[in-house]
């Protein structure tokens, strides 16, 4: 059965965070994702995630000073005790909240940050050393290719160069974090990229190409991306990291629509 999770920073924010979670499982979801929750104690997320019932399904490394266009720490030179501290806290926000999965954003490097290979060395070297630490949890670290006309400069910029870095990390803790909007808008044909991934894919998330709003209208054939996930033996969570076009629940028919047909 396909398993939809609610990104509670793009969805329900007509409500504070912390209510999110119940109306996340009134409507529907079974499990949540989110960039961040490091604004409040883990304990305090923990109980909101328990009293709703659901399932905590992935967040973010911390990325740095997200206020100055921030968007990771793994490609920052001089930023290595920040970074491992990242990884400690998240570590720590992920045992207390039992997620089994944290994305660790690529960063967008700038001009200063040194050659090409020394960025990529600098990010193989990062990721690793979480995923070693994340291993000794049973956390898995993800990686996500994100298109640059969303966020300008940003490294890790095609599922081509996702791939490339997953081999050579070489770490059985790192997969990858399939974003099919951003992967529409960085190369398209998705069918053959889900079948060209599923080795590799942990996360998959959805939202309309090009408005970023519920995942039924658009580019997209959310059915048959669907259909293909379930031919390659995909089980794992779908995250529905949307931007509403109105308020969330009256854009909601997507999912009780294909939640009805996996029953």
């Amino acid at each position: 059965m396909t398993r939809f999770a609610a990104n509670l920073s793009m969805l329900f924010t007509e409500l504070p965070f912390l209510d999110r979670f119940q109306a996340a499982a009134d409507a529907g979801f079974t499990g949540v994702e989110y960039l961040f929750p490091y604004d409040h104690d883990a304990a305090v997320v923990a109980e909101a995630r328990r009293a709703a019932g659901v399932e905590q399904v992935l967040f973010n490394m911390p990325p740095g000073d997200w206020s100055v266009e921030e968007r990771g720490l793994a490609t920052l030179p001089g930023r290595e005790e920040e970074f491992r501290a990242g990884v400690e806290t998240a570590l720590q926000y992920a045992h207390v909240l039992g997620c089994r999965r944290l994305h660790v954003m690529a960063g967008v490097p700038g001009t200063d940050a040194g050659s090409a290979q020394q960025i990529r060395e600098l990010y193989v070297s990062r990721v690793r050393y979480a995923a070693e630490q994340a291993a000794a949890h049973g956390v898995t670290v993800l990686v996500e290719p994100i298109n640059t006309r969303d966020m300008p400069g940003y490294h890790l910029d095609s599922v081509e160069l996702a791939r490339e870095m997953i081999a050579e990390i070489d770490h059985p803790a790192v997969a990858l974090q399939l974003d099919l909007y951003h992967a529409q808008i960085i190369q398209g044909d998705l069918s053959e990229l889900i079948r060209a991934t599923a080795d590799i894919t942990a996360h998959v998330q959805i939202a309309s190409v090009p408005d970023r709003h519920e995942p039924d209208g658009g580019e997209l054939d959310l059915q048959h991306l669907l259909g293909v996930l379930d031919e390659v033996g995909y089980t794992g969570w779908i995250g529905a990291e949307y931007r509403p076009a109105g308020e969330t629940t009256a854009g909601l028919g997507w999912l009780h629509r294909f939640q009805g047909e996996a029953r």
